[in-house]
Parts: C-alpha cells; structure tokens; sequence
C-alpha cells in the first residue's frame, strides 16, 4: 500500500501499556472463560459480549494519547482508519446520510469496552456499545505467523472489517440481527451471524475499491493479501487447525471460500448493495 504520505485520523485512542480494570461479566469467571473459548474459535466478540449483561463499575474513563509519528504500526492504522472515514462520509452522504466516525482503540493484552472486558487472544473487534474499534497490534503477527497471511493490506482488510460492523451498526442491521439471534435457534443464530460477518467482509471490499479507484493506495500484489487474509481466517480452515474437523453447522464468520467471495464482491462494484447477504439465497 502507498500509505506513508496520507492523511492520519484522530480517532486512534491509543491505550497500549495501560492497565486493564476487569469489569464483572454476568455470570462470572465461568461464564468469561466459556465466552473466551468461544471467541479463540472464531466468534465475534460483539455478538457474545452485549448479550450478557454486565454489572459492576462501568469501564473507567482513559486519556487519549495522540498519534505523534514515531511508531509506524500506529501511523499505519491511523491512515487505514482515515481512508476507511473518507469512503463511507462519501457513501453516507450519496444516500443521504451522515456518516459517524468510530474510535480505533490499540490496547495491550487486554481492554475494558462498553462490551466488557476483552483479551488480546479474542482477536480484534468492535463494539457497539461504544462504537469503538479494538485491536491489539500483536494480532498483525499472529496474521503472519499463525494465518500465514502477511502485508499491509491484508491488515488494512482486519481494520476495515471492523468498521464495516461499525457500518451495520449505523444503519440498523446490527440491532436487527443480535434480535433475530436471540430468539433463533443455535444452528439458526450461527447462520445470522454468518451472514453479518460476510457482510462486514463486503463492506471492507468496498472500501477497497475506493481506497484503490479514488486515492490509488493499493499496489501490486496488495488484493492477494486482502484475499489470503479473508481465507485464513474462514471458519472451516481455523476449525481443522483447531480441532481437526469442520462442522459447518457451528460456522459464525463463513468458510473461506465465502469470505474472499464476499469481499471480492464488494472489491469489484464498489457498491454497498451489492453486500446484502441477508437476502443472498446462496452464500
């Protein structure tokens, strides 16, 4: 990616090396590590986390600490971050809309969010509790070393996911979808929640689209990543690593064939409805 001369955004909140208050979880220790197994799987965080009520003290309130240019990993999401604001202001406003900007919060080991408290192990994720994004950086080299998915876009990709859950909160489908999973069946909640991450999977390729067609930050060999990235962490490649067999019923992200689909789909239009994959009859 040709990054290092573009913008940064001031939404990067960076709480690296701040202490963690862990906040009590419904349910307790028990019911923290069951969500924590769930989410090594591949679970969102955000469908588990705000569906267990939470008591105790609400997270406490930290100072943001500017993005000050020394560190080339936080330059590096603050420009994705930035990119990502560009694209869908543009999008919101050509149907209308206004588009909210989300905070990007870097954490080290673990995070106390409107969601709950988080490890770094669950992987990045967003809240809609706070409409922040959280993401440990160390998660960049697991994608290298664990998923065997380098680059920089492959990384962008992880970030604009993350925003595109940010983007399905805006509009509502968040909130439609967390109802429809509480009342369905388990097989049935799986398969919502499948169709959400797929989503989120377009939402991130049609940032790409523009990240590439208006501002030409991609460069050869940067949608490979994108697409190795998408298939490294589809949920029958990190079941036969995990535990040795694939069952789809228990898929919550999507195969990988799905995943570089769907974001493939939206790489190439551009166009956000392109990316309705609740009324997909086929995934």
């Amino acid at each position: 990616m040709r990054w290092e001369d573009e913008e940064r955004s001031e939404n990067v909140e960076d709480r690296r090396g701040m202490p963690a208050s862990r906040g009590v979880i419904g349910g307790g220790i028990g019911t923290i590590f069951i969500v924590l197994l769930a989410l090594y799987l591949g679970v969102d965080p955000s469908t588990i986390l705000q569906s267990v009520p939470e008591t105790g003290s609400p997270p406490a309130t930290t100072q943001q600490q500017q993005v000050d240019g020394k560190d080339p990993m936080v330059d590096f999401v603050a420009v994705v971050l930035a990119d990502t604001e560009k694209t869908w202001h543009g999008l919101f406003r050509q149907y209308g809309g206004t588009y909210e900007e989300p905070k990007l919060v870097l954490f080290t080991g673990a995070v106390e969010s409107a969601c709950g408290f988080a490890q770094a192990a669950m992987g990045p994720f967003y809240c809609p509790g706070d409409h922040k994004v959280y993401l440990d950086l160390s998660f960049f080299e697991d994608m290298k070393r664990r998923f065997q998915a380098p680059g920089d876009f492959a990384q962008a990709y992880v970030i604009a996911h993350e925003v595109g859950h940010h983007v399905q909160n805006l509009l509502g489908i968040a909130e439609k979808v967390q109802s429809g999973m509480q009342r369905a069946s388990k097989a049935e909640a799986n398969r919502l929640s499948v169709r959400m991450e797929l989503q989120a999977d377009c939402f991130a390729g049609v940032w790409g689209y523009h990240a590439d067609r208006s501002r030409g930050l991609l460069e050869s060999g940067d949608l490979e990543e994108a697409l190795g990235a998408a298939s490294a962490i589809g949920d029958d490649r990190i079941m036969r690593q995990t535990q040795g067999t694939v069952v789809p019923d228990a898929f919550t992200h999507g195969s990988s064939k799905q995943r570089v689909s769907w974001f493939r789909r939206g790489f190439e239009s551009g166009d956000i409805n392109r990316c309705n994959t609740f009324e997909a009859g086929s995934l």
